[in-house]
C-alpha cells in the first residue's frame, strides 16, 4: 500500500485508515486483532480511534482505545504502527455542552494514553469544537502537549472552515504548525449538514472543500463509504441500512450518483469500493479515507481500492455538475 506523508509532523501514513470504531465491542478481542493484522498483512499501518468510541454501550468506558493498546503491546510490530485517537467529545448525556478547555483536553489526552499504553500519541484529534471558545486557548493547549513530548501532532475533527482557518492563522503567527490533518464525514455521497442527526457533527461542505483546496490541508474523512451505501444499493441490501444513515444517504442526488457509478464500474471495470474510495483518493489534495470495516472481507476488498484514484473528469462526471456539500 502507497504511503502519505504528513510533513510537518514526519509521520508516513498508509493511504488508507482503519476505523477503531467496532473494536472491543462490535467485534470482541479475539475478532478485533483479526482485524487490525489483515489490515497490516495488506500494508496498512494507520488506524483510527477514540477516547469515546462504544462508550454509548453499557459496560467498560474506551474500549477501543484499551484493544488496541492490548494489540499493539501483544504484537510488537517491526514497522512503527501509526495510532491516532480522539479526544474533547461532549459527554454523551449532554451533547449540547461542549468539553474543550484546556483542562478537558489534558484530562482525556491523559487517559487515552493510559488506554493505548503508549508514552506518546502520534496524532491527537480534537473531537468536536466550542465555537464560542478563542482559537488561541485551544492551541495554546495542544501545543502545550506536543512540547511535553505527549503528542506528536494535532488535528481537528468536525470543525467548521472559518474555525479552521482562524486556527491555522493564529498558529502560523506563532511559529507552530497547528492542525496538520481535519477529519470530517465524507463520502461520494453527498449530504448537507443540516440533515446530520448529531448537530455537533460536520460533513464536508463548499467552503470546507475551498479550504482544503486553498491551503492542501490533508484530509482523513470518516464514514468514508458511507457505511456501504452504493454496495447496497447496487445488491438491493438497503433493508440493513440503519434508519439514520438511509435517512442521510437515500436522496434522490446520491440515486443519481449511483447511477454514474454503475457508468463507470462498466467502463472501466472498477469494483463499486475502488471507485468510492477512489473519488476520495483522486482530490486536489491530501486524502485518506478512513475505511470503518467488521469483517476481514471488506478489510480486503478496501486494501484491494486502496492505489485507485480517480481523474478530475471522473470525479466530475460522478459529482454530475453538484458539488459536494449542497444538497
Amino acid at each position: 500500500m502507497q504511503m502519505i506523508e504528513l510533513s510537518t509532523a514526519g509521520l508516513k501514513l498508509s493511504v488508507l485508515c482503519l476505523g477503531g470504531g467496532p473494536l472491543g465491542s462490535a467485534l470482541d478481542e479475539r475478532d478485533s486483532f483479526a482485524l487490525l493484522d489483515a489490515f497490516v498483512d495488506a500494508g496498512g499501518n494507520f488506524i483510527d480511534t477514540a477516547k469515546v468510541y462504544a462508550d454509548w454501550l453499557p459496560g467498560e468506558r474506551s474500549v477501543s482505545e484499551k484493544t488496541i493498546g492490548r494489540w499493539l503491546r501483544a504484537r510488537k510490530h517491526p514497522s512503527p504502527m501509526i495510532v491516532a485517537t480522539k479526544g474533547a467529545h461532549p459527554d454523551l448525556a449532554t451533547m449540547h455542552r461542549p468539553r474543550l478547555s484546556p483542562k478537558e483536553i489534558v484530562t482525556d489526552l491523559e487517559q487515552s494514553l493510559r488506554s493505548l499504553q503508549v508514552e506518546v500519541i502520534d496524532l491527537y484529534w480534537l473531537h468536536r469544537d466550542d465555537p464560542n471558545r478563542p482559537v488561541e486557548e485551544t492551541i495554546d493547549a495542544l501545543q502545550a502537549q506536543m512540547q511535553a513530548g505527549k503528542i506528536r501532532a494535532y488535528g481537528c475533527s468536525n470543525w467548521r472552515a472559518r474555525r479552521i482557518a482562524a486556527a491555522q492563522m493564529y498558529a502560523r503567527r506563532r511559529g507552530w504548525p497547528g492542525f496538520v490533518a481535519n477529519q470530517m464525514l465524507w463520502s461520494l455521497a453527498a449530504v448537507a449538514n443540516h440533515t446530520l442527526p448529531d448537530p455537533t457533527m460536520v460533513a464536508m461542505d463548499a467552503a470546507l472543500l475551498d479550504l482544503h483546496i486553498d491551503t492542501h490541508l490533508p484530509a482523513i474523512p470518516y464514514a468514508s463509504q458511507a457505511n456501504g451505501f452504493f454496495q447496497r444499493l447496487a445488491h438491493d441490501q438497503l433493508a440493513g441500512l440503519n434508519d439514520a444513515s438511509r435517512r442521510l444517504y437515500d436522496t434522490p442526488q446520491n440515486r443519481r450518483r449511483f447511477q454514474r457509478v454503475q457508468t463507470l464500474a462498466a467502463e472501466t471495470g472498477l469494483s463499486i469500493t475502488a471507485i468510492v474510495l477512489g473519488y476520495l483518493r483522486g482530490q486536489p489534495f491530501p486524502t485518506i479515507p478512513i475505511i470503518g470495516c467488521r469483517t476481514i472481507a471488506q478489510v480486503q476488498d478496501s486494501c484491494r481500492a486502496a492505489d485507485v484514484t480517480l481523474s478530475a473528469a471522473q470525479i466530475a462526471f460522478l459529482e454530475g455538475g453538484e458539488r459536494i456539500g449542497r444538497g
